[in-house]
């Protein structure tokens, strides 16, 4: 079977709009019951007061109108609260990341940083209530991280009682909306035959028998039983064979590759700027090392000059005495 690489936004959007794979997907990884799930905007504009640096003078004189907004968009590849089976809601933030980039982790922890600061609005017996849910960050990487070969990593939370050197079950709303669990998947590590139902929805994810070279999509050949996974499958094979997917899978890419020339460009640029700045370190060395022969030839040249002086002067004092002793007529 055929089909996209759900590594790509573009399939993994696809994949995710289906709310029944959506919470298949959650559940399965979290290993939690979800009774609900909503699925929420994306797309979130964060709006910022800027005041422009003016002049002493000029400030006295600025007015409020003269502040300027600037807006920013945030895009999530996905976003959605969940009710779980003991009632409950917390808010799920997933991320996909196809490879290490030295932007990737300011990134992520801007996203969850905007994802603290807003305000959800949730059912609580039919009356709506704006509260801060608590979060879990899922973040599916397209790279490994050192030292842990895990495929699944999750990092929880636990109440610790450190004066009493115990775990505390009770749980703190106060506590879930200041922090949160995570969730780590690294894709590289997913290959060979599954034999979970976590091991097997991953193994969608697996990146192997590519049949182009911009790995858009590949061969998948594990037997699969569970019904929902196989209609991830089907979803997938329809975005391998859309014309219009595909080629929005392929601007992707391009995307990829601009941003990895760009990455290069900027090493290379670094690299030689470090070299240049080795080079102009090892030439002031030099210079300095040069002006310190200077000084000392100069210092030479100074004594030579001094010891000619003295043996001008005991010169002029033997002939001096020479021309007395032949006045004197003893020469």
């Amino acid at each position: 079977m055929i089909i996209a690489n759900p590594i790509y936004d573009t399939a993994f959007k696809h994949l995710m709009e289906n709310r029944r794979i959506a919470r298949f997907f959650i559940e399965t990884l979290i290993g939690e019951k979800v009774d609900e799930i909503a699925i929420v905007p994306q797309e979130y504009v964060i709006r910022k007061r800027h005041t422009p640096k003016k002049k002493k003078k000029e400030m006295k004189e600025q007015d409020d109108d003269e502040k300027k907004e600037i807006f920013s968009i945030i895009r999530y590849d996905f976003v959605a609260t969940i009710r779980t089976e003991k009632g409950e809601q917390k808010k799920i933030l997933i991320e996909i990341q196809k490879s290490r980039k030295p932007t990737v982790l300011t990134r992520f922890r801007s996203y969850v940083g905007v994802q603290y600061t807003r305000v959800d609005v949730v059912d609580i017996k039919t009356k709506k209530i704006e509260r801060g849910l608590p979060l879990i960050c899922v973040f599916l990487l397209g790279f490994t991280i050192s030292k842990i070969n895990a495929i699944v990593i999750k990092v929880a939370r636990t109440y610790v009682d450190i004066i009493g050197k115990k775990v505390i079950r009770q749980k703190s709303e106060f506590i879930e909306a200041l922090t949160h669990d995570g969730y780590f998947v690294q894709i590289p590590h997913i290959n060979g035959k599954p034999k979970t139902l976590l091991e097997e929805m991953l193994s969608v994810f697996e990146q192997q028998c590519f049949v182009d070279e911009k790995n858009i999509t590949k061969e998948y050949g594990h037997t699969v039983a569970n019904e929902i996974i196989r209609e991830m499958l089907d979803t997938l094979r329809f975005v391998a064979a859309d014309p219009k997917e595909r080629r929005s899978m392929e601007e992707e890419w391009w995307n990829d590759q601009d941003e990895q020339e760009y990455e290069k460009m900027r090493q290379t640029l670094e690299a030689t700027t470090q070299e240049l700045v080795k080079k102009d370190e090892q030439l002031e060395a030099t210079t300095q090392e040069l002006v310190k022969k200077d000084e000392q030839l100069e210092a030479t040249t100074q004594e030579l000059v001094k010891k000619d002086e003295q043996l001008e002067a005991t010169t002029q004092e033997l002939e001096a005495l020479r021309l007395k002793l032949h006045q004197a007529g003893l020469l």
